[in-house]
């Protein structure tokens, strides 16, 4: 414990310079306006911010990402509360209190509240992230290929069933990106597959420009199709949060930042689950359970908090075993490999220094949010006028620049297009689209962990389901799948009654 608080002040006094600074402040405004910019994702500002920080050191690099991330999702809240309108799909479950609170003439309070929630959950994940790397490094030197490809295919499965709608639209679009992922060279031979003789097609797709388009270009299509007439913004008083809120709801707080973390570290679940995971633990344990959805302070502090924790809980698997517990910590991982940083179950053994690189840099991104929540509210509420026929181009620039600028290559900016239309498509027809990008991620560890695992086993398929840690998985990833089943889910239900 001792030698870990070293390393952290360490990490945190290399991020104590005036570049730093800037870098952070910068990157948490330019988060909080896509949060607060409904139909803009954080996991499109993280890609975007990717494609535009190729150049910079990877510490730097890393910085403006987790910054913008963090930022992206408490900006959320801001729309949800004057508008009704989530700005991410994270502040979906704000804007039950936090509007009710606006239009009871407390927005300034809300936001208040929001801001204190946002702070304090991402102040409990940090924790949680700092105490569990090591740790569950540790057990991830247990894992072997058998073992990381029940974890990818739990991956896949999890986030399908809790995305909400039909879990075998989920599933759909879920394979559907790992059959993605086979596209190009295997990574064991070499060898071509689904190529057809073109080059491009050689490399596979690359996963950034893939996810600047499932999540930036369809987007843009989205709010093309879909008019939003001129906003009107309720007028709030102070945002300055009382301390009288904070301590009198202590205990949401703190179950708030543990659900929502532990949801983060499940792979592919995402902080618009733990926002709602903690909003019902909130509900259930309250004693004024009357006013949840009518103005409850309980209910947006619950929200906020669960939502945030999130952030750094789904860096955890990130780190130590390389599986994305979002999709926007997908796009943070494809943006440290690109930089040179390898995670994994080696990080602890390679870099451990980097895991507490990443605690300062989340405390970092939390001191912006901090500043700007309680600085700048009416300079980011006037970014909600802006017509979105402003937005769309800006947004719709950059995406074609930051997949070029990647590597130089038109194909990727055709790759960006392509997986846009498709995202749009699969929102047409309700399927989600986590499933697909997750399918692209995870893919490569799947197909590679199976194909390693049969060569050590003489193509036995057996240790995949008697290795005590792959048949734990199986058994969860059985279970899962049996519970969305249509009949068993209604005679579970049936019983109940």
């Amino acid at each position: 414990m001792f030698q870990g608080l070293i390393a952290f002040w360490h990490s945190l006094g290399s991020f104590l310079t005036l570049e730093s600074i800037f870098y952070v402040l910068a990157s948490s405004l330019v988060g909080v306006v896509i949060g607060a910019l409904p139909g803009l994702t954080a996991t499109m500002g993280v890609a975007l911010m990717t494609t535009l920080t190729i150049k910079l050191p990877s510490s730097q690099a890393l910085l403006i990402l987790i910054c913008t991330y963090v930022g992206a999702i408490y900006g959320g809240s801001r729309s949800a509360i004057l508008l009704n309108i989530p700005g991410t799909p994270a502040s979906a479950a704000s804007c039950l209190d936090g509007y009710a609170l606006a239009r009871q003439g407390h927005a300034g309070r809300a936001m208040g509240i929001a801001t204190t929630g946002s702070v304090m959950g991402t102040l409990i994940g940090m924790f949680f992230l700092a105490l569990f790397t090591p740790l569950l490094g540790d057990l991830a030197l247990k894992f072997g290929a058998y073992e990381f490809f029940w974890l990818a295919v739990f991956g896949v499965i999890v986030s399908a069933t809790l995305t909400g709608g039909d879990p075998l639209k989920g599933w759909i679009a879920g394979f559907a990106g790992l059959f993605i992922a086979t596209i190009g060279q295997d990574g064991i031979h070499a060898y071509e597959r689904f190529s057809f003789g073109t080059r491009d097609l050689a490399g596979g797709f690359s996963l950034v420009p893939a996810l600047v388009g499932a999540f930036g270009f369809a987007e843009i299509l989205v709010a093309m199709q879909e008019k939003r007439p001129p906003v009107k913004i309720n007028p709030f008083d102070t945002v300055i949060p009382k301390i009288r809120d904070v301590l009198q709801y202590w205990r949401t707080i703190l179950r708030s930042g543990v659900i929502g973390t532990f949801i983060g570290i499940v792979p592919g679940v995402g902080e618009d689950v733990a926002a709602w995971s903690s909003y019902a633990a909130a509900k259930r344990a309250s004693k004024e359970k009357a006013k949840f959805g009518k103005g409850s302070i309980e209910g947006l502090m619950a929200a906020e908090t669960g939502d945030n924790a999130c952030v750094p809980g789904a860096i955890i698997p990130v780190l130590t075993l390389q599986v994305p517990g979002s999709a926007p910590a997908a796009v943070l991982m494809a943006a440290m490999l690109i930089h040179g940083v390898k995670p994994g179950p080696m990080i602890m053994v390679e870099s451990p220094q980097f895991v507490y690189d990443v605690v300062a840099m989340m405390l970092l991104a939390t001191i912006g949010i901090l500043i700007y929540g309680l600085t700048l509210t009416k300079f980011l509420i006037m970014v909600l006028r802006v017509p979105t026929t402003v937005i769309v181009p800006i947004i719709f620039v950059l995406c074609v620049i930051g997949t070029y600028a990647l590597a130089g290559r038109l194909f990727d900016v055709w790759t960006m297009l392509l997986f846009g239309v498709l995202g749009f498509v699969l929102r047409r027809f309700h399927f989600p689209v986590a499933p697909l990008v997750l399918g692209i991620v995870l893919g490569d560890l799947l197909e590679k962990s199976l194909r390693r695992g049969l060569v050590l086993s003489d193509g036995d398929l057996t240790p995949f389901f008697t290795r005590p840690i792959s048949a734990v998985l199986f058994g969860i990833i059985a279970l899962v799948v049996l519970l969305r089943l249509p009949a068993i889910s209604r005679l579970i239900t049936g019983r109940r009654a």
